[in-house]
This record gives structure tokens, C-alpha cells and sequence, in this order.
């Protein structure tokens, strides 16, 4: 299941945190936001489709009057610290990270710029350019331009990108589209964060973690699009449960959703048991426990289902073919998410 993998600089070392693991956490993130929604300048012919309103993945923006009406304008940035020591597989995970809330929305990533913070008098270029190409690697297989970027020297290591992409804003995957009879699909296994933290402390290298962070969810999004779903939203830094109680609050609806029916990677379940939860991890449980019905579930399942998962799936409204159905949307209840 794991190898010890011997790399002369350890990437992660230079992290206080690892991957979406160390984003501020959901509920000071929401109170620093709150009401700027309000503020954004009406920009009159290009309409704000999705934007701070619902929290989504990304921003859309309709074309300006005249242009193409069948296209609007996704955009989002995603970065975070060494998530594996390996710069080429971090390089190919924050790239396939970014993509994914293109895709998220039903997109298609066109172009991205890279963002890049280096200690430069700490960790040699030559890291640097590996991060990058691996970055460069997933952009390709996307079939997405990489145009330059920008980079600064800071204390720690940083690496993601601002990506662009069209969509069909008559076929938009949005989080607040989801209603009462719809299943949820998810399309990667969770468990992510602890391996990732596992790996941090031990130097364990997890291939089925690295494997399931590099693949894009490009074709989860062609399938919910083909299987006529309108509403999703990706499973990265909030965990599963704070990404469904978004989804559930944005909806007005209740997710429910059978514990059984979650897939979990090989060895999630003993790294938690060892003690291996991130900060954010437990930050994201706190978060989402006033709003959670979690039944008879231990306190390992709800770390699980609360892991901060780097790159991880799509979260579907309605049944996709291929993919595990772990619950389904039932009308507005006393709780956003109830666990079975």
C-alpha cells in the first residue's frame, strides 16, 4: 500500500499547512465576506451569473450584449503549500486542483496562468521549475493554454493557478440548483487529507492518493452534463461535509446521505485512527456540527466525511453512470446535512 520514498529536500517541511488543508477556515472565511456581495458595481452588459452569493466554486460572467450567447466566462485561482514532497506530483496536483472548479461548473479551462511563491534563498530553482512543469503536464492533458503567470519570493512554498474557461450558461453545474429527489453521486474516494498528513509526518507515499489528486474531473463533469444534472460543486478544502451543507443552505434543501455508501481510499481509515487529522480537518467538523444530524456515526467516520481533501471529486446532484451514489436531497429540513 506504501513506500517509503527518499527525496533530498522534503517539500513539505516547509509547509505549515498541506494543500487545502490550509485554507482559513469556512466559518472566518464567511464572516469576512459577509455582505460584501452587496458591494460588487452593477458592470451593465456583462451579467454576474454566479458569483460571492452562494459561495460556488467559481465566478461566471456572461458575454458582453452582441457576443456569443451559447458562452459565458468561468474564472477562478487556486494555490496552496506543498501537499507531498515530490515537486513534480505537488506541480500536478495544485494544477489539477485549479481545473477542477472550472469543471465544477460545467466548464471547459481555456487558459491559466501560474501563481508561484518561492523562498528563494531556501529551496533551489531547480524545484521550482519541476513544480512547474508538472503543472504544465496536467494543463496540456486539459487541453488548457498555460500563458505565463506570476511569482513572488516568500518564506514558503506556494503553487497554483488562475484559470479561465467557457460554459454554456444555459448548462451551468451550480450549487444552488440542487432539489428534493435528486441522488448525490461523488466521484473520488475521500480520505485525501490524511494520507496527505500521513505522508508529512512519516515520509509514507501514498500512489493511490497521488493518482486520484492528478486525475482531472473532466470527465465526471462530461458525464453529469450528458446525465442532464445542473448542480454540483467539488470536494476540496471544506470537506464532503462542508461542501454539502454549502450545496444543501444554497439550495434550500437537506442532503441525506448513507455512510455505508462513501468510498474511502486504502488506509484512510487506520491513518485516522493514528491519529493523523489535520487542523483543518477538525476545524471543518466544528464548523458544520450545528448544521449536521450525524446519527450513529463514530467519531472516525465524521473526521472522514469532514477530511480537507486536496483535488478531490465532484459532488453531483443526480445519478452519473460510474459512480458511487452516496445519498440524495430530500426537502428542507431541520438540518442541512442528516447522516444515515
Amino acid at each position: 500500500m506504501t513506500a517509503t520514498h527518499e527525496t533530498p529536500v522534503r517539500l513539505t517541511q516547509f509547509a505549515h499547512g498541506g494543500g487545502c488543508a490550509c485554507k482559513i477556515p469556512p466559518g472566518e472565511l464567511e464572516d469576512v465576506l459577509g455582505g460584501l456581495a452587496t458591494m460588487l458595481p452593477d458592470t451593465g452588459d456583462t451579467p454576474l451569473l454566479v458569483g460571492l452569493a452562494t459561495g460556488d466554486d467559481a465566478a461566471v460572467v456572461a458575454l458582453p450584449a452582441g457576443g456569443d450567447a451559447t458562452q459565458a466566462v468561468v474564472s477562478t485561482a487556486d494555490f496552496f503549500t506543498p501537499v507531498v514532497d515530490d515537486p513534480y506530483d505537488w506541480g500536478r496536483i495544485a494544477a489539477a486542483n485549479a481545473l477542477s472548479d472550472v469543471y465544477a461548473m460545467g466548464g471547459r479551462p481555456v487558459l491559466a496562468v501560474n501563481l508561484l511563491a518561492w523562498p528563494r534563498d531556501v529551496l533551489p530553482f531547480e524545484l521550482a521549475r519541476e513544480v512547474l512543469r508538472g503543472g504544465l503536464e496536467v494543463a496540456a492533458g486539459a487541453g488548457c493554454h498555460v500563458g505565463g503567470g506570476h511569482s513572488v519570493d516568500d518564506p514558503e512554498p506556494k503553487y497554483g493557478m488562475a484559470v479561465t474557461g467557457l460554459a454554456d450558461p444555459a448548462r451551468l453545474l451550480r450549487n444552488d440548483a440542487g432539489r428534493p429527489g435528486l441522488p448525490l453521486t461523488l466521484t473520488k474516494p475521500l480520505g485525501l487529507g490524511v494520507l496527505n498528513n500521513r505522508h508529512k509526518a512519516t515520509g509514507e507515499r501514498f500512489e493511490e492518493a497521488v493518482a486520484t489528486m492528478v486525475a482531472l474531473n473532466r470527465d465526471a463533469c462530461a458525464a453529469a452534463l450528458a446525465a442532464g444534472a445542473s448542480c454540483a460543486t467539488d470536494v476540496t478544502g471544506f470537506g464532503l461535509l462542508g461542501h454539502l451543507h454549502k450545496l444543501a443552505r444554497a439550495s434550500d434543501v437537506t442532503a441525506v446521505i448513507d455512510t455505508a455508501a462513501v468510498p474511502y481510499l486504502d488506509g484512510a481509515r487506520e491513518a485516522v485512527r493514528d491519529g493523523y487529522v489535520s487542523g483543518g480537518t477538525r476545524r471543518n467538523l466544528a464548523w458544520v456540527e450545528p448544521f449536521t444530524d450525524f446519527g450513529g456515526a463514530d467519531a472516525g467516520t465524521r473526521l472522514l466525511l469532514a477530511d480537507a481533501q486536496t483535488s478531490g471529486g465532484l459532488l453531483i446532484a443526480g445519478e452519473v453512470p460510474g459512480f458511487p451514489v452516496i445519498g440524495e436531497l430530500v426537502p428542507r429540513g431541520a438540518h442541512s446535512v442528516v447522516l444515515k
